[in-house]
């Protein structure tokens, strides 16, 4: 009797008991800007976050593409967004570390205009000659580079881009004056590497993979700390002696009005996302690298790139 008059009790208290409440929404709906056209990493990346962001945030989520001045269009419009908007950017190397040293006038502070929100993919650089080209390995090509410094002529996706100074490190590393020939973009790059116009292209490894399978290019070597998932035939530089390491990421930012909190709470659930194996896989699909971290790492990460690679950017004295 006492048992059942306690069950009872406890019965009735669970029922008194408030239910946990459910996760508030995101007033208001957020939009990711990718400063780039559709269909590129940034794009593909910003859309596969914000698939699986909007159940997290129990919020509409927009992707809008806004494109301009290699991206710093976008980040010149967004830095004055007022603190009661959602607004994020899909930043890489190219807007927040090499612009703002290269270009006189960027339009933008990237050390004070935006903050971290979360970083989300690393992607490999990579060398590349054409088929005429008599070499098979890196180190072939850093002696036939001596021998002929006539040939030290470089393609690269863009001028003043990540590859560009890439570019001018491996042709330090080996010895020789390079001219460094830039493009706008990969396509027309690899066109003229695999024309033969070009005997070398430094791009994005998912960039030039898709042009190897078919014999036209070689990839020497990549430039990251091991060898890729995607192409673990591949050797780095450092294994063919050169210390050089040359990595890229695709991150969130946040205009620097957004309140902390409201950065923290969007930081941590794009976390969550890209802790999730589905998403996880397809951003593998699609040859990219997923990462997971708070605005913290974040923000640790690109001190550290800041640190090294502002100071190759000044070496080398290019400006706009």
């Amino acid at each position: 009797m006492k048992t059942a008059t306690l069950l009872c009790f406890a019965a009735i208290l669970s029922l008194a008991a408030p239910s946990p409440a459910p996760a508030q929404s995101l007033a208001g709906g957020l939009r990711i800007v990718v400063p780039y056209a559709p269909g590129g990493a940034s794009d593909r990346a910003a859309r596969l976050v914000a698939d699986g962001l909007k159940d997290k945030l129990q919020t509409t989520i927009v992707v809008e593409n806004r494109t301009g001045a290699g991206g710093r269009l976008a980040m010149q419009q967004l830095k004055a967004t007022p603190a009661g908007q959602h607004v994020l950017v899909v930043g890489n190397p190219a807007l927040m570390v090499v612009a703002p040293v290269v270009y006189k006038d960027v339009g933008y502070d990237a050390r004070h205009d935006f903050v971290p929100v979360s970083h989300i993919t690393n992607y490999d650089f990579a060398v590349a000659v054409g088929s005429a080209v008599p070499v098979r390995e890196f180190n072939h090509l850093a002696a036939w580079l001596r021998a002929n410094p006539e040939q030290a002529n470089f393609g690269v996706p863009a001028t003043g881009s990540l590859p560009h100074f890439f570019a001018l490190m491996i042709a330090d590393s080996v010895g020789v004056k390079p001219q460094i020939i830039g493009y706008r973009g990969s396509a027309p790059s690899i066109t003229d590497l695999m024309a033969g116009t070009i005997p070398v292209a430094v791009d994005t490894l998912d960039a030039l993979l898709p042009h190897e399978s078919g014999g036209k290019i070689r990839i020497l070597a990549m430039a990251g700390t091991k060898r890729s998932a995607m192409a673990p035939k591949i050797p780095t530089l450092l294994e063919s002696g050169q210390d050089i390491v040359a990595t890229g990421w695709n991150a969130m930012f946040a205009p620097a009005s957004m309140p902390k909190e409201t950065v923290q709470r969007i930081g941590l659930a794009i976390r969550d996302v890209m802790r999730d194996k589905d998403v996880r896989a397809k951003f593998e699909a699609a040859s990219m690298e997923p990462i997971s971290a708070t605005p913290e790492e974040t923000a640790r990460m690109l001190g550290a790139y800041r640190a090294q690679w502002e100071p190759v950017v000044k070496k080398s004295g290019f400006t706009q």
